[in-house]
């Protein structure tokens, strides 16, 4: 059992979202440019309902972010733009009836609430005790597979500081962002541990894999 990130798309200026989250910008202004890559590809495609979509390496690495796991770790803002307490808890992430996960989905937040039981196998549970416990009850969800650290940027950094991820994907987008949420500020990828172990290029994105 391994604890990934996988598919992670940022810009070459390492931003993994644009400024202003909101409702209509889920991703931050122009976040969407940054995931071109994947729009493209059979995976998605499939996801959204319809045929059709490429089946080269960006295909090949946009499965490979989706397959495998057990488990997902989601900060609260990757599943919605609501802050603060659940004062509405008509609001049940992004993705509609049948989200993409197909698992048990932690999300982290300061504020409890009872778990949603989604169409497709999809639970979202609401851990408010920190990402150490996230990640044990991730573990023995995830019945021997990998468990996902799926974003956004402010969660990946969580994980990375504390040394608890085992292998980064990440998609360099061939955009230049100029402000958003910073993956790699302050932080030191060497010193932690990691290194290149994979990348290959393609018209729309350079994948880079990090290992420790």
């Amino acid at each position: 059992m391994r604890v990934r990130v996988a598919g992670f798309s940022l810009s070459i200026d390492g931003f993994g979202a644009g400024p202003e989250q909101s409702l209509e910008n889920p991703l931050g202004k122009r976040g969407t440019e940054l995931h071109q890559w994947f729009f493209g590809t059979r995976m998605f495609r499939t996801m959204i309902g319809q045929d059709g979509g490429s089946d080269g390496v960006d295909q090949a690495y946009a499965h490979r972010a989706m397959d495998g796991f057990g488990a997902f770790i989601l900060g609260r803002n990757m599943f919605g733009p609501i802050r603060g307490d659940w004062s509405d808890e008509s609001w049940k992430g992004w993705w509609g009836d049948n989200p993409p996960y197909h698992a048990p989905t932690f999300v982290l937040t300061h504020h409890p609430r009872d778990p949603i039981e989604m169409e497709g196998g999809t639970t979202f549970i609401f851990v408010t005790d920190g990402i150490e416990s996230a990640l044990a009850q991730a573990k023995a969800a995830a019945g021997g597979k990998d468990v996902k650290i799926g974003g956004g940027v402010s969660t990946v950094r969580q994980y990375l500081a504390a040394g608890l991820i085992d292998e980064l994907h990440f998609a360099l987008s061939p955009v230049v962002l100029g402000q958003g949420e910073a993956m790699f500020a302050g932080i030191d990828l060497p010193a932690l541990g990691y290194r290149v172990t994979e990348h290959q290029a393609t018209e729309h994105a350079m994948h880079v894999v990090l290992s420790r």
